[in-house]
């Protein structure tokens, strides 16, 4: 199947040189075709899609105009809440949860006439980064079947790259859109925080994680950007963002030396620093700075993640929500229920979260890393007073193989080394494929992360844009 864009496919539908209908059964063969060996999906409804496309197809035949995203299929992460279909987080304990509304984003790509074919595989409740603690099944890397889609939104990425649909929904706590968009080498864009609405998010760290768009180009990010964003009164903490877009010339790029140090792959700096050349070569001004307190954004990330982590999946308790199982006693329910129903990393940042906000120990972890979160934060400002985005690789590495890092739960963390920054400061990023680099016979992608200042998404997302109209005149 040869890659089409929005705006292709919107260009086709509109010209009627195909239906919606056809697009839609194309996508639905595909996923027949390859995901028995990539399991991105945990759920589709063929019947479902095709029934929102044949509407579509009826607005055209009547004339009535539609919006760009108008029949274009789309995968939705399974913790973001769809009606109809269930919704589990790719966990046990909500394996007959059934959705009884639609999340805000999802409402508005359905107010789009987006066909929504079905939930993409995760790892549970968001926790982890290769897609390997599914309850479900790992998700399979398209270029390479024996490694890792990276995660958590590792069954977008993949469905994305694997054309078995055109875009997908994830959501990003540490780097779960960009990290997985980096080894699938397809674009993830997280955004502000606040600027999508969470309404309808399993929620993993409230005051971290973000919705946004896995795609296969830049342009495909921003029109889905462009419909999911906004403020939603389901959503206290989220806010417009004004689509103001970055003149192309004389971009200021600032290079943070603290990202460039020790324990990258030669390969992936390489492509990395390959691709901040071209901006340099086409007229951005390239500026070392430093993040000075970078190097204490992984513990901070992995204080305060777990501390939430504890506080929201509280109420599965084997009572208010999720799966059951009989005891004797309410504590012993507890216990059975989480015991049988948790996979070990939910139940590890469960611990770890418990631990953290315990008495005698608040101050000492948590209090103290929202003093360090601020810190970061503040290292941000000061650098976006002096550039107007930072690049950055996305991952140390390409794709690991199944198992590579799994039973090392702080080498797997180490996967977000780069991405939790934007997550701790609520900042806009982006990853998109800024290379390929060959290892064992399979070439693999290397992704570029460019980060902007609070509500400047439509900065990055122009500069973004820019590196791929680049790789088009070279």
């Amino acid at each position: 199947m040869q890659f089409l864009s929005i705006k292709q496919i919107h260009k086709q539908l509109m010209s009627r040189e195909r239906s919606s209908q056809e697009i839609t059964k194309s996508f639905l063969d595909a996923i027949g075709e390859k995901d028995k060996e990539i399991h991105a999906f945990l759920s589709v409804s063929e019947e479902g899609a095709m029934r929102q496309a044949e509407k579509i197809d009826q607005k055209i035949a009547k004339g009535e105009a539609i919006g760009e995203l108008a029949g274009i299929p789309f995968g939705i992460k399974d913790n973001i809440v769809l009606m109809g279909f269930r919704c589990t987080a790719a966990s046990k304990i909500l394996e007959n949860y059934e959705a009884p509304y639609d999340a805000t984003v999802v409402k508005k790509l359905k107010d789009a006439g987006a066909v929504i074919l079905g939930k993409t595989n995760l790892d549970e409740f968001a926790m982890g980064s290769s897609t390997e603690n599914s309850a479900y099944g790992a998700t399979k890397n398209p270029h390479d079947l024996e490694r890792v889609p990276g995660g958590s939104s590792g069954g977008s990425a993949a469905a994305v790259a694997a054309e078995m649909c055109v875009a997908a929904l994830g959501s990003d706590t540490g780097g779960s859109i960009r990290q997985p968009a980096a080894f699938c080498g397809v674009v993830g864009f997280r955004a502000t925080y606040g600027a999508v609405s969470r309404y309808g998010l399993i929620a993993m760290a409230s005051s971290l994680d973000v919705i946004g768009p896995l795609a296969r180009c830049v342009e495909d990010a921003r029109i889905i950007f462009d419909a999911i964003r906004g403020k939603d009164t389901f959503d206290a903490t989220s806010i417009e963002i004004k689509n103001e877009k970055l003149k192309t010339k004389n971009v200021r790029i600032g290079i943070p030396k603290e990202y460039f140090g020790e324990g990258i792959d030669k390969d992936v700096k390489k492509s990395v620093e390959g691709a901040i050349k071209k901006y340099e070569e086409n007229g951005a001004k390239i500026q070392e700075i430093s993040l000075p307190h970078a190097e204490y954004g992984l513990a901070v990330y992995y204080i305060l993640m777990p501390s939430e982590v504890s506080a929201n999946l509280a109420r599965y308790d084997g009572i208010r929500y999720g799966a059951h199982e009989e005891a004797d006693s309410l504590v012993e329910t507890y216990r059975k229920t989480r015991e049988k129903c948790f996979g070990n990393e939910v139940r590890r940042r469960i611990m770890l979260g418990t631990y953290t906000l315990s008495s005698g120990y608040y101050d000492a972890y948590y209090v103290r890393a929202e003093k360090v979160r601020m810190l970061i934060k503040q290292d941000f400002d000061n650098a976006f007073r002096l550039v107007d985005v930072i690049m950055t690789p996305v991952t140390p590495t390409v794709p690991f193989r199944f198992g590579e890092k799994s039973k090392d739960p702080v080498s797997m963390y180490l996967s977000d080394m780069f991405t939790v920054g934007a997550n701790i400061a609520g900042l806009p990023a982006i990853s998109i494929p800024c290379g390929w680099t060959l290892k064992e016979g399979k070439k693999l992608p290397v992704g570029l992360q460019i980060i902007g200042g609070e509500g400047r998404d439509y900065d990055v997302i122009s500069i973004a844009q820019m590196f791929e109209i680049f790789q088009k005149s070279s």
